[in-house]
């Protein structure tokens, strides 16, 4: 898993680039990405596979503010990004929520 960060000229926005690995998506047919950015709809943003088995979405993010998401495979099994900027405790849930900061 993995995040990519790309900001705009002006540095109003940045443009996350989520993946997660074939090895990391564990078989997945289906990845989809819940978080702030989309109101923790675990069907609205769905990961692009690639000929690699890997899955990638880019989502435009405003600067100065932290996202929380985690991520859903095959509409069962939620995972964190390793390499997250940060780790919050879930409000709901006895787990964390990765955290990207723009």
């Amino acid at each position: 898993m993995a995040l990519k960060k790309s900001y705009s000229k002006d540095k109003t926005s940045c443009t996350v680039t989520f993946s997660v690995s074939k090895e990391a998506a564990h078989g997945a047919k289906e990845v989809t990405i819940a978080g702030d950015f989309n109101n923790w709809s675990s069907t609205e943003t769905p990961l692009k596979q690639d000929k690699d088995g890997s899955f990638t979405v880019k989502l435009k993010l405003s600067v100065g503010k932290e996202y929380q998401f985690r991520y859903l495979l095959d509409g069962k099994h939620w995972e964190n990004d390793w390499n997250a900027d940060k780790y919050i405790p879930a409000p709901f849930s006895h787990t964390d929520n990765s955290v990207v900061i723009c």
